[in-house]
């Protein structure tokens, strides 16, 4: 079996669209005729052992192999344009953007694949890993102009610190028009932002090992979510591969609006692999396959909600983004505002009543308002003070107990619960709370006084 390829897994998704210029290279020009035969072969082999479907890799391998004895090759002693010609010929059987003959550069040539890696690594991170611009707009909209979809181990922490930065918007827009692809597991880690729940975002084919991998939204990130917030993502033709499966997850599942143009239409990941020690060849060995549809956006493209040119997405996308985050906040702001009535009726009803009861009305009240958002653990220790201060240290009890519950982690909440019991004459409570609160933040120089006092020491 031929050397599977060494190159980093970015280049999964990561290629130029079909059609694309081919970047000129330091390599010497004058391939005679042996070389273009040696070069022809060992694509044929190559496609017929790796190409995700065997039977089309076989006819494109045919087809080049017929060329080259029809002469159809004799003049080309350029790599570049040879290979150019290569890629026309292989794409027109397999209609696969992916695939791609490309020259290797004269210099720099390192051997060393670590060495390769290093100078991919250097090169992302000079372009901030995609993330080309992150900011907020008018009508707080979110805009991300994000390039490409960098690996996570190397990456992660950029994309998760401008989905921070974005996390309080009312609408969203991703601009993916100049997007060739990259690693799908920032698809997955990007698409998480969006869902509450778990989904069955894409799954991956591979021939290689003949298995299907899952690619599920993540449990668990670095920041909040914005599962509720209008999404807008923009696209070009030349939107390609991983990008265009962030916008066909999306979109597969009514998550957000595209605007623009039908994508390039490239789905089969793969990789890069030397032909000769002049040429190479990116070869498809997979295939995605959305569990909604059942199939992918090879050679159709993700369609549009809304198409228009690419060069005027941006304007149609934000004058959509700015009216969805207006209705957006306005919805918002209502279920809030009926949350908090619910909230005081609840607590309300709840002081009326004593002992397990009262703690079960507390607390279903309080769980009510961290899931509507109206509530955080400072904002109940307040609700506990007023109770405590109000001359009712039974709900102000109630509702310590109740944060004590739901942040465990939180000196804190601790301290609260034991000054309530302290107030209430329940004195061993008082101190089995302040030890904990000590536990957790030997520097509460406060709590360390009042155990103190209510040992007697």
């Amino acid at each position: 079996m031929p050397a599977r390829s060494l190159l980093p897994a970015v280049l999964l998704f990561l290629v130029p669209l079909a059609g694309a210029q081919t970047q000129k290279t330091g390599t010497p020009a004058g391939l005679d005729a042996e070389a273009r035969r040696v070069a022809v072969d060992r694509i044929a082999e190559l496609l017929d052992d790796r190409y995700v479907f065997q039977d089309v890799g076989q006819e494109a391998g045919a087809f080049v192999t017929a060329q080259l004895e029809a002469g159809a090759y004799d003049g080309y002693a350029s790599v570049d344009a040879f290979a150019e010609r290569l890629t026309e010929d292989l794409q027109s059987v397999t209609r696969d953007g992916h695939m791609r003959v490309r020259p290797i550069p004269a210099e720099p040539s390192p051997g060393d694949p670590m060495a390769r890696r290093e100078e991919m690594r250097r090169q992302m991170r000079a372009e901030n890993y995609g993330f080309y611009r992150v900011e907020r707009l008018d009508g707080n909209v979110g805009y991300l102009d994000l390039r490409m979809f960098a690996p996570v181990e190397e990456a992660g922490e950029t994309a998760a610190a401008a989905m921070r930065f974005l996390a309080n918007v009312d609408a969203l827009v991703v601009d993916l028009r100049q997007n060739g692809g990259g690693s799908p597991r920032m698809v997955q880690f990007l698409c998480s932002y969006l869902f509450d729940e778990r989904v069955h975002l894409n799954s991956l084919y591979s021939r290689d090992t003949d298995q299907t991998e899952e690619f599920w939204t993540l449990d668990d990130l670095p920041g909040p979510r914005l599962a509720d917030v209008p999404v807008f993502v923009l696209t070009a033709e030349r939107t390609f591969s991983g990008a265009e499966e962030y916008a066909y997850n999306l979109r597969t599942r009514e998550r957000a609006t595209l605007v623009g143009e039908t994508t390039g239409g490239g789905a089969n990941p793969g990789g890069f692999v030397p032909v000769t020690d002049r040429l190479g060849i990116f070869v498809p060995t997979g295939r995605a396959i959305n569990p909604v549809t059942g199939t992918n956006w090879e050679g159709v493209g993700v369609e549009p909600h809304v198409a228009v040119p690419a060069e005027e997405a941006y304007d149609r996308a934000l004058a959509l983004a700015r009216e969805a985050a207006e209705a957006y906040r306005a919805e918002r702001f209502a279920a809030e505002d009926a949350a908090r009535a619910a909230l005081h009726d609840a607590l309300a009803a709840a002081e009326a009543m004593e002992g397990a009861a009262q703690d079960r009305a507390v607390a279903d009240a309080l769980q009510a308002a961290l899931d509507a958002g109206i509530a955080d653990e400072g904002a109940i220790n307040r609700l506990g003070y007023r109770h405590l201060g109000g001359g009712d240290p039974a709900m102000a009890i109630a509702i310590f107990r109740f944060n004590v519950a739901a942040f465990p982690d939180s000196w804190n909440v601790y301290d609260s619960l034991g000054e309530a019991y302290m107030e209430a004459g329940r004195r061993d409570e008082a101190i089995a709370h302040y030890e904990r609160s000590l536990a957790l933040n030997p520097d509460n120089e406060n709590g360390r006084r009042t155990l103190t006092r209510l040992r007697g020491e």
